[in-house]
């Protein structure tokens, strides 16, 4: 239990042996009054001197009314219905909810533990400075940052979890104020929030653009009251993307091969996805550009072959770092005109020292990196001496 849970739980007893009843409107708690709450609630007061901007992500919204803002999240997971939080900042009343608001779930705010189910929420804590907050991991292996990993190897984050179950009784037990979820509807939310633990959606990766995912920052500043922070952390991000794509804009558009086998089945990106999208931005297409899937196509390795055998630029969703490693993977790479050119490059720069991948872990929440390292290997006459984040050539 948090600092403030156990405030508000020592307050709640005492307030059952005086024989008093609970008043709607707390009264001051003086010099006890936690970090950040209000001390003398005002209802004429804004408590929001800052109000976040929702530009470029479709799947949130917030808006502020004076001591509490509304956060709603249109699909929480695939095929999910919308669902609204109540974000109150603490030591202000809990409003009356009706309406649209009715079925809202109600998070005291700034709050002061997080469970993470995964590792992309990380760099929103950690790019607000407010890594503090993070209590507990799904998947402590897949961890790359290092400020993490510290943290739980001495014991002050735990892990609950693994990528397909959560320990629900373990979480009921440390009670954490939020359980952030991956976008996915494992049946564990159903117990956790039975025992009013609270689980808020993050479903970043439904969103089709770079900077719509990037701007989840606002949601995760939103529940740590960082709105500030926020706001200056996404305009330097927005801005270094543009200035990376304003770089290859008039450059001759470069085709290239995507993504590699996995179990028999070769993904590749839909022309209206997420991945179309930064390689649009950095001068470069790919045979599967014109259709209009807005996620992964999965394909054999014959149907790939047959358009893309002879590119000479390639880039691997996995860690190769040789070319031994590609052809151990699978013979038939080796027929591949990029395996002859040279031009394979994976991501592989920025590997954690348990099998996490800073690629899909800081990735997310940068894509401002993401397309600069894309740009340098496609028009690497755009950006020389560029130093790679996430990419690497095979071989190198």
């Amino acid at each position: 239990m948090t600092v403030r849970g156990r405030t508000r739980l020592a307050l709640s007893v005492l307030i059952g042996s005086l024989g008093l009843a609970a008043c709607s409107t707390p009264a001051p708690l003086a010099d006890d009054t936690p970090e950040g709450c209000i001390a003398d609630f005002d209802a004429d007061v804004d408590y929001y001197p800052t109000k976040t901007s929702v530009e470029h992500a479709e799947n949130f919204s917030l808006r502020y009314e004076k001591s509490y803002q509304v956060l709603t999240i249109d699909e929480p997971f695939p095929g999910g219905s919308p669902v609204t939080y109540a974000l109150v900042h603490c030591g202000a009343p809990t409003p009356s909810l009706t309406g649209d608001l009715a079925d809202a779930t109600v998070v005291t705010t700034p709050i002061d533990s997080l469970y993470a189910e995964s590792t992309t929420h990380l760099p929103l804590l950690a790019q607000l400075d407010r890594l503090d907050v993070l209590s507990g991991v799904a998947n402590a292996s897949r961890v790359v940052n290092a400020d993490v990993r510290k943290a739980i190897d001495v014991g002050d984050v735990v892990e609950y979890g693994s990528d397909t179950t959560l320990d629900v009784e373990q979480v009921v037990a440390d009670a954490p104020d939020v359980v952030m979820s991956g976008g996915t509807n494992k049946p564990e939310y159903a117990a956790l929030r039975k025992a009013d633990v609270t689980v808020v959606a993050n479903a970043e990766w439904l969103e089709a653009s770079p900077l719509g995912r990037a701007e989840w920052l606002k949601v995760m500043a939103a529940l740590t009251g960082e709105e500030a922070a926020a706001e200056k952390m996404f305009e330097r991000i927005e801005s270094g993307y543009h200035d990376v794509k304003d770089m290859v804009a008039d450059a001759a558009t470069v085709e290239v091969l995507t993504g590699n086998m996995w179990r028999g089945t070769w993904s590749v990106p839909g022309g209206a996805s997420y991945q179309s999208r930064l390689l649009a931005d950095a001068g470069a297409t790919h045979p599967w550009a014109d259709t209009d899937d807005t996620g992964s196509l999965s394909l054999s390795a014959e149907e790939v072959a047959a358009k893309a055998s002879d590119i000479p630029l390639w880039l691997a969703s996995t860690e190769w770092r040789t070319k031994d490693d590609v052809t151990s993977e699978d013979p038939r790479y080796a027929e591949l005109a990029a395996m002859k050119s040279g031009q394979v490059w994976t991501i592989a720069e920025d590997v954690g020292p348990n099998g996490g991948n800073g690629y899909w872990e800081r990735g997310v929440t940068r894509p401002d990196l993401v397309l600069a390292d894309l740009a340098a290997i496609v028009h690497p006459d755009r950006l020389p001496g560029h130093d790679f984040q996430f990419y690497r050539q095979v071989g190198r």
